[in-house]
């Protein structure tokens, strides 16, 4: 189970790494799912994911603090809401429909009352 637990950790930061990059795909979701699978998978790749700059750049403060910018915030329920609203006019059973819609309210009630808003931080030039 461990090896099945530390693939789709490397699949997911592998996503999550490209979308550091390409602003389709969501970075921080990602991240999290790996995160989450190579704490269960392994202690070793949890760590070494945790030292990478890309754990610290988009999910030590989250992971520490338990909040996200609003920049962040909205990034992420941005993407997530374009595709489940994709799947909403894409299924023809309604039971699925309201599934999915219940999933993107739910989704925005805890983006919005169960993680902190943090202050983004200026990054002053030197």
């Amino acid at each position: 189970m461990k090896i099945i637990f530390v693939t789709l950790g490397f699949i997911s930061v592998s996503i999550g790494a490209i979308g550091a990059v390409l602003p389709v795909l969501p970075t921080t979701p990602f991240l999290l799912l790996g995160s989450y699978f190579f704490a269960k998978g392994s202690d070793r790749f949890n760590d070494w994911l945790k030292g990478t700059k890309l754990y610290k750049d988009h999910l030590e403060s989250f992971e520490r603090n338990r909040s996200m910018t609003l920049k962040t915030k909205l990034k992420i329920s941005a993407f997530s809401s374009s595709m489940i609203w994709l799947s909403v006019f894409m299924v023809d059973k309604p039971y699925l429909k309201a599934m999915l819609i219940a999933i993107d309210l739910f989704k925005h009630y805890y983006f919005i009352f169960r993680i902190k808003t943090e202050e983004e931080e200026e990054k002053g030039e030197v």
